[in-house]
């Protein structure tokens, strides 16, 4: 047996006549852009999210930029004035902010979780400060409540990054700040803070079958530049206002993520069953010394975990990860390097992020997906088990 990371073929065919209707109906359709599917995809999303808009673009980066570009045309924000990023992310999350001519300030995650920490993010805040960026890291939402109470207090947006977050559930902990969590409570990622973020890649818990991406938010006045934004900045045809960009979710693209959204809340239980399966075996190998694997908390302190990523940590991570290719399980790493020390930042590098540094170097993701088997996660915990013990 061999187990990858995501089998992706077998994802798309479990929807079997519906997915290939939906795409064929498209196609006969005559009509593959700023249409009746990614109108009614559009609407739909919002209501699942809690939101009053959602627009369709080409990517989670382009969602990202968009908002931040928007803002800044909107509250006039100066070149170089800054918005607070993790330190661990997946460098889109940097890329967007360095697009629009915003200057990225970096925090450092949670050790036990990898999410931001929000007991540091005040300490970052000066008279520059525009934005927080919090990133639902692997599936698991940020601790929105905290971070609201300092974008509040500050006068701060935030912009959700939720490519990695479909169908979260923000819920409150002790830890929240009162008046934030409970208004925040039972909302999904997407409706937690001023805007956000989704990538549909197709690797994505709720994925499309090539780029795709959209933003959400209950602000009227934000959906509407950033429409016109995405639309080559178009206030109605040949009339441009603003200097726009090109950025479409395409009727082929709605029309596939119309059918898997109806099938995301069924798809994301599933994922909870494998990984708390791995949790619940995999449990036994952790330590806090010697190297020991670690495995993700069920549930973090803020909400529920989606599982877009099962990520473990170990001293051991590239040894583990070659005998665990020997023994037939695919595994990936979600970030061998953080984006402080990626060249594109090499005027970070000289920055020190332990934390995130760490997670850089210990994080191994296994197999998870909606439609792995149960004879498949015991295939991979036993390689796991034995490439440990072994």
């Amino acid at each position: 047996m061999y187990i990858k990371f995501l089998d992706l073929q077998k994802v798309n065919n479990s929807f079997g006549k519906e997915l290939r209707d939906a795409v064929v109906n498209v196609v006969a359709s005559g009509w593959y852009l700023h249409g009746h599917e990614t109108e009614t995809f559009e609407r739909e999303f919002a209501e699942y999210i809690g939101t009053s808009h959602c627009i369709g673009v080409g990517n989670g980066l382009d969602a990202l930029t968009l908002v931040l570009a928007a803002w800044k045309q909107m509250y006039g924000w100066n070149d170089g004035d800054e918005v607070i990023v993790p330190a661990n992310t997946f460098i889109a999350t940097v890329l967007a902010v360095s697009r629009v001519g915003l200057k990225p300030v970096f925090c450092e995650p949670k050790v036990h979780d990898a999410l931001i920490d929000t007991a540091l993010i005040e300490k970052l805040v000066n008279e520059r400060t525009r934005c927080i960026v919090p990133v639902h890291l692997y599936g698991q939402v940020c601790d929105m409540a905290a971070v609201m109470s300092v974008a509040q207090t500050y006068g701060l947006k935030v912009l959700e990054d939720a490519c990695q977050a479909h169908g979260a559930v923000y819920h409150t902990s002790s830890r929240c700040v009162e008046s934030a969590s409970q208004v925040l409570d039972g909302c999904r990622a997407g409706n937690l803070g001023d805007a956000a973020a989704f990538s549909f890649y197709p690797g994505k818990n709720l994925g499309c079958l090539g780029d795709g991406g959209c933003i959400t938010t209950g602000d009227g006045d934000l959906a509407s530049v950033v429409r016109s934004m995405a639309n080559y900045g178009q206030k109605e045809k040949y009339v441009h206002c603003l200097k726009g960009f090109n950025s479409r979710l395409d009727e082929v693209q709605a029309a596939v993520l119309r059918v898997k959204l109806r099938r995301l809340d069924a798809d994301n239980r599933r994922r909870m069953e494998v990984a708390h399966r791995y949790t619940e075996v995999l449990s036994s190998l952790c330590s806090d010394c010697n190297g020991g694997v670690k495995v993700p908390e069920k549930e973090n302190a803020a909400g529920s975990h989606v599982y877009h990523i099962y990520a473990l940590r170990t001293l051991n991570r590239d040894c583990f990860q070659r005998v665990l290719a020997e023994k037939g399980v695919q595994t990936l790493i979600h970030y061998p390097c953080p984006p402080h020390k990626q060249e594109a930042y090499r005027e970070y590098s000289g920055l020190c992020f332990p934390v995130a540094e760490q997670w850089a170097r210990e994080e191994l993701s296994l197999p998870i997906s909606q439609v792995i088997t149960d004879d498949e996660v015991d295939f991979v915990l036993r390689a796991v088990e034995s490439a440990w013990r072994g």
